[in-house]
């Protein structure tokens, strides 16, 4: 059995975590709010594969405290990559390896610029799941992980494989690493950007509103296309297929029910989101290879300013400044 250190244990790195707990490695979870609950009660998971309860869990304050392990799996949002480094070096050794559970693009290269990139994975969880009361979780549908290596060594991505797969989660191996991050964009970008750019909504309105599902299926399209254009420009033979994409991600996300994605509740609960990650790096990817991606790139834009407006850094509109003497449409010629 494997010693763990999950670093971010919210809803998924909680969830995978606690799998393989329950299948007996020494899973270790660094945790903040739900720590002194956890400690005291355990980790509850309510999951359409069958519930289940850790009276006993491994919860840590620091990473200090959970120590060197064999495997680090980062879960951390986004938002966070400039803490990584501090919070999952602790807990590093000579054999250690370490998985990026996070999404967006561009996440394994910090990794690797810290750490012996040949120890560096990446994992995509396409999985409906969020948090509920402290010390639980509830595991909605899917759980698939779609895994890669840095370097695409197959013999060390065999290596995660064996090691989710012991913990009972179902495991996909994509073609490389960087083909995974591009199919998982394909549902990230559209229904995250969606959610927060139609002012916090879920995703059957996404799915069952004519405009709003055409929007979907341009930004999947954009993904797509500067998707392949890095796998070319990489070297890379592995391509993402449109005609079976879309119509899958369109059909997996219409069993979801009214499904809340992480950025609309990051977005409603005020916090930063991981716009930059899921839609400001492969904007940034596309210009740099030339290409014209006019859905992503608006998605991106409205995204970002409305995380500002949400947070309070961006000013907005009030009634009491519409009430004020500069009041829109305000008319002064005569006869008005």
């Amino acid at each position: 059995m494997a010693t763990i250190a999950v670093i971010g244990a919210g809803a998924v790195g909680g969830y995978y975590g606690a799998r393989l707990a329950q299948r007996g490695h020494d899973v270790r979870l660094l945790m903040r709010k739900d720590l002194a609950v956890v400690r005291e009660h355990g980790l509850r998971v309510f999951s359409r594969d069958g519930d289940f309860q850790l009276p006993t869990v491994s919860a840590c304050g620091s990473p200090e405290e959970i120590g060197t392990v064999d495997w680090v799996i980062c879960s951390l949002k986004a938002t966070a990559i400039d803490a990584a480094q501090g919070l999952v070096t602790p807990c590093v050794g000579p054999q250690t390896r370490i998985i990026a559970l996070m999404n967006g693009l561009g996440i394994e290269e910090r990794f690797a610029s810290w750490l012996d990139p040949s120890r560096v994975f990446g994992g995509m969880a396409f999985v409906c799941i969020n948090r509920g009361e402290p010390g639980v979780i509830h595991h909605l549908d899917y759980g698939r992980v779609s895994i890669g290596h840095f370097r695409d060594d197959p013999a060390e991505t065999t290596l995660l494989r064996d090691l989710l797969e012991s913990g009972g989660v179902e495991v996909a191996v994509a073609p490389n690493l960087r083909h995974a991050r591009w199919e998982k964009l394909c549902w990230n970008v559209p229904f995250n950007g969606l959610s927060v750019a139609g002012g916090g909504i879920g995703t059957q309105t996404i799915v069952t509103g004519a405009e709003l599902r055409a929007i979907a299926e341009a930004a999947m399209r954009d993904v797509i296309t500067v998707g392949n254009a890095d796998l070319a420009a990489l070297a890379s033979t592995a391509r993402l297929d449109a005609a079976e994409i879309i119509p899958r991600m369109f059909a997996l996300t219409e069993t979801m029910g009214d499904y809340r994605t992480s950025m609309v509740i990051d977005y409603v609960l005020g916090r930063e989101l991981e716009v930059e990650a899921i839609l400001g790096n492969p904007v940034r990817r596309a210009r740099e290879l030339g290409l014209e991606t006019p859905t992503m790139a608006a998605l991106y834009a409205l995204v970002r300013h409305a995380g500002r407006v949400r947070r309070g850094l961006q000013p907005v509109f009030t009634p009491d400044v519409l009430a004020g003497p500069h009041r829109l449409f305000e008319k002064t010629q005569p006869g008005s």
